[in-house]
């Protein structure tokens, strides 16, 4: 060569399709040979400093699942706080009473709440909104009511 640096020749043989593709694609983008383009996707691994594939999917993955998890969280701030603002309004005009403290009211206000957490658990694994029927035909015995 005119310019004193050697060339060497090396025969590989590809065998996955994929690959195949990949170094075409990378060939007509920067409109050089498939050789040119196969020395320079052996110098980018070799070097160790791999930039970004253009192509990358898992890159483009990667960036949307962190927008995912941005836009999750925010909305998860926003479920929380309206949450938070709906128990305050409750409270605030839900007068406190002697029964309160009652420690047989208070279990059945955990029973209660346990199979409301259970449901909506149901519910949410089961991708659906609808209300589930209840499991059995027995009516539970209200905890709260004009005899209490």
């Amino acid at each position: 060569m005119a310019d004193g640096s050697a060339t060497t020749r090396v025969q590989v043989y590809l065998t996955d399709r994929r690959l195949i593709a990949a170094l075409d694609r990378e060939a007509r983008q920067a409109n050089i040979s498939q050789s040119q383009a196969a020395g320079r996707a052996m110098a980018r691994g070799l070097s160790r400093s791999l930039q970004a594939d253009p192509d990358d999917r898992l890159l483009h993955l990667d960036r949307a699942l962190r927008d995912h998890m941005r836009s999750t969280a925010r909305d998860m701030g926003i479920i929380q706080e309206l949450v938070v603002e709906l128990a305050r309004a409750f409270f605030l005009r839900l007068p406190d009473a002697a029964i309160d403290d009652d420690p047989v009211v208070r279990a059945a206000m955990e029973r209660r709440i346990e199979r409301m957490l259970d449901a909506t658990a149901a519910r949410v694994v089961s991708g659906g909104s609808r209300i589930p029927e209840p499991a059995s035909d027995i009516a539970e015995p209200r905890s709260f009511g004009p005899g209490v």
